[in-house]
């Protein structure tokens, strides 16, 4: 007796399913690291082109609609100076650097997390010295009242 075929069809290996592993991605990152990821990679190309976007930034201070057709030449050797560097080796390069600063990151937060637990262990000890402080003041407060009202109540038929 002959089966009915599958109703899911079994998946085929194409190259297009097919993961490969990137050295420069070694697992995938969250999008707030992709974001640094980017800030890094955009301040590495500005940095890079910095004489070109400080020639355009002075021809632009000052002016409003005449950059246009005033800055015309620094745009575009700016713009293309951008171009030049924006490319994916420079991108791979920022994403290198992002994940060497992992640990030193980690790093950085865990000294932050010990000097915040350093600091709330100080603020308790400067907290139950200060109740300890309270406590001693209203029992030696306590103590006068319930002096005075033993002599009041000692010597004190005298008013009546």
């Amino acid at each position: 007796m002959d089966m009915a075929p599958p109703i899911i069809p079994e998946p085929r290996p194409s190259s297009t399913t097919r993961t490969e592993n990137n050295l420069h991605n070694p697992l995938p990152l969250s999008a707030s690291q992709e974001s640094e990821v980017r800030k890094l990679y955009y301040a590495r190309v500005r940095t890079r082109c910095a004489d070109e976007i400080k020639q355009f930034a002075d021809c632009a201070r000052g002016r409003t609609f005449s950059v246009a057709w005033t800055c015309r030449a620094e745009h575009r050797a700016m713009n293309s100076c951008m171009i030049q560097f924006a490319t994916k080796a420079e991108e791979d390069a920022a994403r290198e650097e992002w994940f060497a600063g992992v640990l030193e990151r980690r790093q950085k937060r865990e000294e932050e997390l010990v000097a915040v637990e350093k600091r709330r262990a100080e603020v308790i000890e400067m907290t139950r010295k200060q109740e300890e402080k309270e406590r001693i003041e209203m029992e030696r407060k306590l103590a006068e009242k319930q002096k005075l009202k033993q002599e009041k109540q000692s010597g004190g038929s005298w008013w009546r």
